[in-house]
C-alpha cells in the first residue's frame, strides 16, 4: 500500500449532536406564581394588606380594618431565538440541523425566563443576610439566620418556600452536618445520595433548596443567594400567537423562505416577572470565591 494513502482518508461525523453544556431551560418557573396565556402586555397580581382586630363597646360599631389593596404588575417583554438553515447545507451533513437548532432556541428562551425571575428577586427591599463561609460553624449559623429571616416575616411554612444557592454556596452548605447527614435529613433527601438538586428541591428547614448558575454575581466576591415564597414572585407569560406550535410560554415556528432557500427556525416568547410581596423574598450575600470550609 502506498505510504501516501492517508491523503485519501475521510473524516466521519456522528449523527448524535452534543449541545455545549448549558442550563437546560427554565428551572425557576415552577417556583413562582405563574400565570400563563395572558392576553395583553401587562399582568396585575392583586395584593391585600394585613388587618388588625379591635374591640368594640356593647352596641357600638366595629372599626373597619381597611386592609390596603395594591396592584403589583408585570410588563411582558418579547424575546426571540432563531437561526437560518440553508436547504442545500442540510444535504451536506447527517445531522438534523433544524431539530438541533430548535432545542437550542428553546433552552435559550427558558434561560431568559430564569433571568427575568432572578432579576426580580434581586429587587427585594428586605434586609440582606450575609452568609459567612469561613468555617463550618459559621456556615451553619448563617444558614439558620437565612431561614429565620424568611419565617420572621410571617411567611407560612406551607411547603412552598424555595431557595437557590450558587454551586459554591451549595458546596459550603454541604459541609454542615445538619444539611447533609442522615441524622438530620430524611433518607429520601440525602444530598450525597441524590446529588446536587438542579431543577428540583432538597427540603431542609422548610425550604426547597436548589442550585442555580444564573444568580447575580455567581463566582465572584459579591454573589447572592435567595429564598422566597412561591406567591411572593409572579411570572406572566403571553398566550401563543396563531400558526405556532404549542401553547406554552416558549413557542416554536419553523418557516420556509423561498427567496433564501432556507428554513428559519425560530422560538419566541412574551413574559415578565413581578415582585408581588417583598417581605416574602430574602437575599443573602456571600463571597463565592472563598475556599470550601474544612473545619
Amino acid at each position: 500500500m502506498s505510504t501516501s494513502i492517508d491523503t485519501a482518508f475521510i473524516t466521519s461525523y456522528g449523527e448524535r449532536v452534543h449541545h455545549i453544556f448549558q442550563r437546560m431551560g427554565a428551572q425557576l418557573l415552577n417556583a413562582v406564581f405563574h400565570i400563563p396565556n395572558v392576553v395583553g402586555s401587562t399582568q396585575v397580581f392583586p395584593k391585600i394588606g394585613t388587618g388588625t382586630a379591635t374591640t368594640k363597646a356593647r352596641h357600638g360599631t366595629i372599626t373597619p380594618m381597611n386592609q390596603a389593596h395594591t396592584a403589583p404588575s408585570a410588563t411582558l417583554a418579547d424575546f426571540y431565538a432563531g437561526d437560518w438553515v440553508d436547504k442545500l447545507d442540510e444535504a451536506k451533513t447527517n445531522i438534523s440541523i433544524k431539530e438541533q437548532y430548535a432545542k437550542g432556541g428553546a433552552m435559550a428562551l427558558g434561560r431568559k425566563i430564569d433571568d427575568q425571575i432572578t432579576t426580580i428577586l434581586d429587587t427585594t427591599t428586605e434586609t440582606v443576610i450575609t452568609l459567612t463561609v469561613t468555617s463550618k460553624a459559621a456556615i451553619h449559623a448563617s444558614l439558620l439566620e437565612f431561614v429565620e429571616a424568611v419565617f420572621d416575616n410571617d411567611v407560612p411554612n406551607d411547603g412552598e418556600i424555595y431557595g437557590a444557592f450558587t454551586p459554591r454556596a451549595w458546596s459550603q452548605a454541604m459541609t454542615v452536618d445538619a444539611f447533609s447527614r442522615s441524622d438530620f435529613v430524611g433518607f429520601d433527601g440525602l444530598p450525597y445520595k441524590q446529588g446536587a438538586p438542579v431543577g428540583r428541591g432538597k427540603d431542609w428547614m422548610g425550604v426547597k433548596w436548589t442550585i442555580h448558575t444564573g444568580l447575580p454575581g455567581k463566582g465572584t466576591a459579591t454573589a447572592k443567594c435567595c429564598a422566597w415564597h412561591k406567591t411572593a414572585v409572579g411570572y406572566a407569560s403571553a398566550r401563543s400567537a396563531g400558526n405556532i406550535a404549542g401553547n406554552a410560554a416558549v413557542s416554536a415556528d419553523i418557516t420556509w423562505h423561498g427567496d433564501r432557500a432556507a428554513h428559519f427556525v425560530n422560538h419566541m416568547m412574551s413574559g415578565g416577572a413581578a415582585l408581588v410581596d417583598t417581605t416574602g423574598v430574602i437575599e443573602a450575600n456571600l463571597n463565592d470565591t472563598t475556599a470550601i470550609a474544612t473545619s
